[in-house]
């Protein structure tokens, strides 16, 4: 009996303890897919980290090998052309600046010939609010890459001083940088307004356009407007530009009447025939559904222009134009990409017009050293010469150069618009 005892008491003891670690075995199997669940989840956290780290290396530079990377990438945005000296053209070299001026061989875009308003930020102290512009809210200018950079906040509205009310025909150009990660909310948005007041009023009629600042998914461009207070247009562009979210972009804008075009970098991503209304007067910018602290928005070079009608009309109707609209790095002959549409438009004209032939002049503003401005504005037409001649095939006998430095002045050397006006191109007729 006592054995008998001893085993129902082995076999009540062994099934109890059967069931005590089938128990903690499930809860040790439960603790172990949590703690498995949070590993997962520390570990997408850190590769987010690492990227949104990354993204912040790319922009601020803060190992010497990203700076390397990124000052490669910067020379590509100009277009190189060989040394000349001052007084001896250069030779018809096929290759001058082909690989750069390729990339934006889309461009079609023409900038305004008279600015209206211009601002790199160079008058204004880092730290401080921009003095051109106005807002319902923040923003601070800050350097990047020895650069100054306005930085703008979520919520915010920012409206550049303009001293009069847009005209009919006009465009709108930036510099744009954005530090974005996969967790950035699928509406993060730039919005690019055009209204009809200048202030934080709700507009009767304006026309928008929202750019996308969203990794994870494509948005696409949102474009709308309202005509008396009504919506007339709401619609999604299906233009994915992710992959380019995280680099220095070029945004332009041409507003001729009410057709409204977009372009990023050299890519078209907006044409829309009859999205302005009557009325528009002033152009604003508002960041929304950004993470202020973590997503950040960085623009600089802003320029807006009366003009960006046909050059080619100009020229063969009038003999002569002047244009702000082919851009040289500063204190250099070297044309930058974003100059392609101005130029394209140039070699169609002689196209068309086989016996046209141009002088080329070039002009500077004050600033410097008076003999190094014509030396400067002599060696500027000469590469506007060589591109036209390289990239689109006109016989370089048709053009002549000539550089006046800043003999010549069209408007006043004291502001930066008056300045930017100053440094052009001129081609006159022969």
């Amino acid at each position: 009996m006592k054995i008998l005892k001893i085993l129902g008491l082995l076999i009540v003891f062994v099934c109890f303890s059967t069931t005590v670690n089938a128990q903690f075995l499930k809860k040790l199997g439960k603790a172990a897919e949590r703690a498995a669940e949070r590993t997962l989840e520390k570990k997408v956290e850190e590769k987010s980290s690492k990227e949104t780290e990354k993204a912040f290396d790319t922009v601020f530079n803060k190992n010497k090998g990203t700076k390397k990377r990124k000052n490669k990438k910067r020379n590509k945005d100009i277009l190189s052309l060989p040394k000349d000296s001052e007084n001896t053209e250069l030779q018809n070299n096929p290759n001058t600046g082909k690989e750069e001026l390729s990339v934006y061989s889309k461009f079609d875009f023409v900038p305004g010939d008279k600015i209206l308003m211009t601002d790199d930020f160079s008058l204004d102290n880092m730290g401080d609010f921009p003095s051109k512009w106005n807002t319902n809210g923040t923003g601070e200018l800050v350097t990047i890459d020895n650069e100054k950079w306005f930085k703008l906040a979520g919520k915010s509205i920012y409206i550049p001083d303009l001293p009069s009310e847009l005209p009919e025909d006009y465009t709108v150009e930036f510099d744009m940088l954005t530090v974005v990660d996969k967790k950035t909310s699928s509406q993060a948005k730039l919005e690019l307004w055009l209204e009809d007041n200048n202030l934080f009023n709700n507009p009767t009629n304006m026309a928008k356009v929202e750019m996308p600042l969203c990794l994870f998914i494509s948005i696409g461009f949102i474009v709308e407007n309202k005509v008396g207070g009504e919506r007339v247009i709401r619609n999604a562009v299906e233009k994915d530009i992710r992959e380019i979210l995280l680099q220095k972009n070029h945004v332009s804008m041409a507003i001729n009447g009410k057709r409204f075009r977009m372009w990023v970098n050299e890519n078209k991503v907006v044409d829309v025939p009859r999205l302005v209304p009557e009325n528009i007067i002033s152009f604003k910018l508002h960041p929304r559904n950004v993470r202020d602290g973590i997503d950040k928005i960085f623009i600089t070079n802003v320029k807006i222009a009366e003009g960006g009608l046909d050059l080619r009309a100009q020229l063969l109707e009038n003999g002569k134009f002047s244009t702000t609209g082919i851009l040289f790095s500063s204190g250099s002959d070297q044309i930058k990409p974003e100059s392609y549409g101005v130029l394209k438009q140039i070699a169609e004209a002689l196209v068309q017009d086989s016996t046209l032939k141009l002088n080329i002049i070039g002009h500077t503003d004050a600033d410097g050293n008076d003999q190094q401005n014509l030396s400067l504005s002599k060696k500027r037409s000469i590469s506007v010469k060589n591109v036209l001649v390289s990239q689109f095939k006109i016989d370089r006998n048709r053009l002549n150069t000539e550089g006046k430095g800043e003999t010549e002045p069209v408007d006043e050397n004291k502001t930066t618009e008056g300045k930017a006006n100053n440094r052009r191109v001129e081609f006159v007729k022969i």
